[in-house]
């Protein structure tokens, strides 16, 4: 199983139609072939890689890396594996990955009712900014987007 596909698997369950945020396998490849841009991959014990080893993928987080700093563009764990932990080790590695690389600070964006705000508050993620009515929903509904950065 290629990284591509166990995003793509975790991505399948781990985002709901109605908010618009799964990425397409196109987008997910895309942003895997452009340099600076990886992916973290989990299994359900909390073990991580870089490549395409795990057997069955719990959850993954896709990455841009750029001078001084990287972005988190997106996270997911499967609905089975959540509240154990693995969203937060996904961002630790996240974190520690950053800092290899030389990141002086880490970002991220998530729709203003995204109930991974508290993860992110509780790991030291500050609000930044807000873009009014960035997303629209399934219903054609907007959402305000809000921006976090950390420094690591």
């Amino acid at each position: 199983m290629t990284t591509l596909d166990q995003i793509m698997a975790v991505m399948d369950e781990a985002f709901e139609p109605h908010w618009g945020e799964a990425w397409t396998r196109s987008q997910v490849a895309n942003s895997l072939a452009m340099p600076h841009t990886y992916a973290l991959i989990i299994d359900s014990t909390g073990s991580l890689t870089l490549t395409a080893g795990v057997r069955e993928p719990a959850g993954f987080a896709l990455i841009r890396r750029a001078p001084g700093e990287e972005e988190l563009l997106l996270i997911g764990v499967r609905p089975r594996f959540r509240q154990h932990g693995l969203g937060r080790k996904l961002l630790e590695a996240f974190f520690s990955q950053a800092r290899q690389s030389g990141a002086d600070r880490v970002f991220l964006e998530m729709r203003a009712n995204n109930p991974a705000r508290s993860l992110y508050a509780a790991l030291g993620f500050e609000q930044i900014g807000r873009r009014p009515d960035y997303y629209r929903l399934g219903d054609g509904s907007r959402i305000d987007a809000i921006t976090f950065g950390k420094s690591v």
